[in-house]
């Protein structure tokens, strides 16, 4: 189709690119050019991509009118690739941290974060007082360690309410798959511990969610399929799971998700829309939609999620819980990237300290295994001199609500603990995503090639067989372009993390949206508000870089608001120190959500 082939863009040498504040580099907005189609619609498009006679015309047409071509096919760059985002173990010389011995067990990890917790008698933080908090992971070990309630009696309360959401009229499809019998099992076997006084950890009882793209048996892995768990057998538990197990959390079952991952509202035409607490006629974001409308609904303190595109961060944001993305290689599973949490008021840096940790000893790595460092939140005041880096225009790229409540945290961090903002700029936004979008589903279908060749159409959701259609499209030579886009990247953020400690962004672009009926059975394609929910997250993925959001307010329908900080490599015990101080300004105006149960009440 060389008559049609779009001009592609001739990049500058990283060297010669400005990155200050009065840089003469464009930003350009997301510009995509596709309607919103579900139902019968996004049939007919799904027909015709798979079609021989026109699918490769209409990809052709869909990847030219969105830019691939001219920003990535066909564009001129000189860096080399970089196929994954390694970074090197460094030393940051971090403020208010400890170093934990890498030889520690994964329950004795989370005494090690316990230790680093303010006293449990600080339930003021800087002399506001919560109108509603959820309850946290030491909120159930204080309950369970007092006698006051059991794991027992909390598990009988949850899982009445698992069957409550799932049901008509509710429907919230918070899980894929849930065992009321193996709840109540090993919430027995903690209550005996408990009654023996010798539980195993802070997480001892505590019930935590897994999103089905991990490994956790008794389920299977669906990946929110109805077919991958045939190709792929669960064999055994994740790391990060086994961690979790080790240390005695209840595991409550396998959370919902956009299918494969492969879309951000989370409306699942196989196992339902998950709804977000705050408003259940609304979105709750994905593709961790599960991990975080639990959290939201005071189903558990911290659920596991896997973020490939900001799908713990987006959906915490939309839910209004904190979504933590640990660096590339943090963590003890290629599964295991991240969590939903109910805040970082402390109390949930146990989970975080559980599945973190050496490989097992049949899982070989050659690379170095990197120190591990945990905040010291207990001092009485928060770290001094943090940068924050703040691109203007990309940060104003999102609704009016969004720009006025993340505007004005960012005025009070700086108010309160005397955090500098310097103005930088980001070169290439839009590239990098549409760079991350091609790397990402080029790597999904080859690592799904020999599932896909056996695979039923009829088996998948219209909006998964049009993404298939889009991912199968890409060549070797445009993922190539992609790997040149993410290596110019790397060093562009690397040049900014020596002027500033993080990037600090909107977590999204939108806040949460409605669900529309023609969606549930199909699935939907929405790519005008999927490019603004994905806005501030590539980052934190193609880069290999960490990130958390934290919920800062609410826009004028109530619905939850994000602020995100992305740090610089191997910066968590930073971001979570960043993320406390921030979450101790606005957790006197946090909001109780539509839907919520309070699993430590007494009756």
């Amino acid at each position: 189709m060389g008559l049609f082939r779009a001009r592609g863009v001739v990049y500058k040498p990283v060297e010669n690119v400005d990155l200050g504040p009065d840089s003469d580099e464009f930003y350009l907005q997301a510009n995509v050019k596709a309607p919103r189609m579900a139902g019968f619609l996004v049939k007919i498009f799904a027909w015709f991509l798979e079609s021989r006679v026109f699918g490769t015309f209409l990809l052709y047409i869909l990847k030219r009118n969105n830019l691939i071509h001219k920003l990535v096919t066909n564009a001129e760059l000189k860096e080399s690739p970089v196929y994954v985002p390694m970074h090197p173990f460094e030393e940051l010389n971090e403020q208010e941290v400890k170093h934990i011995d890498s030889g520690l067990s994964p329950s004795e990890q989370v005494q090690q974060a316990i230790n680093c917790l303010p006293l449990p008698s600080e339930k003021i933080v800087n002399g506001l007082k919560p109108s509603f908090r959820r309850w946290t992971i030491m909120d159930y070990y204080k309950a369970y360690s007092s006698g006051e309630i059991t794991p027992c009696m909390v598990a009988e309360q949850l899982v009445t309410a698992i069957r409550e959401s799932s049901s008509p009229p509710m429907d919230m499809a918070f899980f894929i798959n849930y065992d009321a019998e193996d709840i109540l099992r090993q919430a027995k076997e903690s209550t005996r511990r408990y009654g023996r006084g010798e539980p195993i950890s802070a997480l001892d009882g505590v019930p935590i969610a897994i999103k089905d793209e991990i490994d956790c048996s008794p389920y299977p892995t669906t990946g929110g399929t109805k077919w991958l768990h045939k190709f792929r057998s669960c064999k055994g538990d994740a790391c990060c799971v086994m961690r979790l197990k080790s240390c005695g959390a209840v595991i409550i079952g396998k959370t919902n998700m956009h299918e494969l991952g492969a879309g951000t509202s989370g409306i699942n035409p196989h196992y339902g829309a998950t709804r977000n607490p705050y408003n259940p006629g609304m979105i709750s974001g994905g593709s961790s939609s599960g991990s975080a409308a639990v959290v939201a609904a005071g189903l558990c303190p911290v659920a596991l999620g896997v973020d490939g595109g900001g799908s713990v961060r987006m959906p915490a944001a939309l839910c209004g819980v904190v979504g933590f993305k640990t660096n590339f290689r943090a963590c003890t599973s290629l599964w295991c990237s991240s969590s939903e949490l109910d805040s970082w008021d402390g109390r949930s840096i146990s989970s975080y300290a559980a599945i973190n940790g050496p490989l097992p000893s049949h899982e070989t790595s050659a690379i170095p295994l990197p120190k591990v460092y945990f905040p010291l939140l207990q001092s009485t005041n928060s770290v001094s001199n943090v940068i924050l880096a703040r691109y203007g225009e990309w940060f104003s790229d999102c609704g009016d609500d969004i720009r006025t409540c993340c505007s004005q945290a960012l005025h009070q961090l700086s108010e309160k603990f005397g955090w500098k903002t310097v103005d930088v700029t980001i070169p290439d936004i839009e590239s990098m995503r549409l760079a991350h979008y091609l790397t990402i589903g080029s790597e999904c279908t080859a690592a799904l090639s020999s599932y896909l060749e056996k695979l039923d159409n009829a088996e998948s959701g219209w909006d998964l067989r049009v993404a298939l259609c889009v991912y199968g499209s890409f060549s070797g030579e445009e993922y190539i372009k992609a790997q040149k886009l993410r290596s110019r990247q790397m060093q562009f953020h690397r040049n900014i993390f020596t002027k500033a400690d993080v990037i600090v962004t909107p977590t999204v672009g939108v806040t949460a949206y409605p669900i529309f009926d023609d969606a549930l059975k199909t699935g939907e394609l929405d790519y005008i508000n999927g490019a603004a929910l994905v806005r501030y997250q590539i980052a934190g993925n193609f880069l290999g870089l960490p990130a958390v959001s934290v919920p800062v307010g609410y826009d004028k329908n109530g619905l939850p608001i994000g602020l995100q900080f992305i740090g610089r490599p191997w910066s968590e015990p930073t971001l979570i120190h960043i993320a406390y101080a921030m979450q101790s300004l606005c957790v006197s105006k946090y909001r109780k959500p539509q839907v919520f149960y309070d699993l430590l009440k007494i009756d």
